[in-house]
């Protein structure tokens, strides 16, 4: 029994040793995030993949590709110039249907100034945008510049879109823009 119990020893001492070694060369932040199971830099990456997506969806008009990056909840929320939609089914009828798809028959979003925060298993994204589009009625262009900020939760099928709030830039001529 105690030949026995010395190997397991031995055995433990070996994994605590290899565990040691395989974090010597990393930095400190780096064992925080191995320790933690945290890796803030993925979640960056995986984010910023579905702001592109969350922007080629808007292009497209795609609600196959928005279900993508939105959360399919009665709680997401889109808050625009034009109303407030509350639930995935509300943001694919006005949003992606009919201001995105009846009403522009070309659109262009560029988002820019990308700034992803992740706390945990939840995020937010600020950004500018550039949005360039063709009405479908008479063809005429339209370019309008804004900001958005945008909520993700982490799920188990990884992060999805929750919360959009978007306006156009800042009012700068005095006593104008409360």
């Amino acid at each position: 029994m105690r030949s026995g119990s010395k190997l397991r020893g031995a055995f433990h001492f070996v994994l605590t040793l290899a565990s040691i070694l395989a974090l010597a060369p990393c930095s400190s932040a780096q064992k925080t995030q191995v320790a933690s199971g945290n890796n803030s830099n993925l979640d960056d990456i995986a984010i910023r993949q579905l702001v592109a997506m969350y922007a080629k969806s808007v292009d497209d008009a795609d609600v196959s590709l928005a279900a993508r990056v939105w959360l399919d909840s009665p709680d997401v929320s889109f808050i625009h110039p034009l109303g407030h939609e509350h639930g995935f089914e509300q943001i694919k009828q006005h949003v992606y249907k009919h201001l995105m798809g009846e009403t522009f028959s070309e659109r262009k979003l560029s988002p820019r100034d990308i700034a992803v925060h992740v706390h945990g298993d939840s995020a937010w994204v600020e950004f500018y945008w550039d949005f360039n589009a063709k009405f479908r009625k008479d063809r005429s262009p339209i370019t309008t510049h804004g900001r958005e900020s945008q909520v993700y939760w982490k799920m188990p099928n990884g992060w999805r879109l929750v919360h959009v709030h978007y306006s156009a830039m800042p009012i700068t001529q005095e006593k104008q823009g409360f």
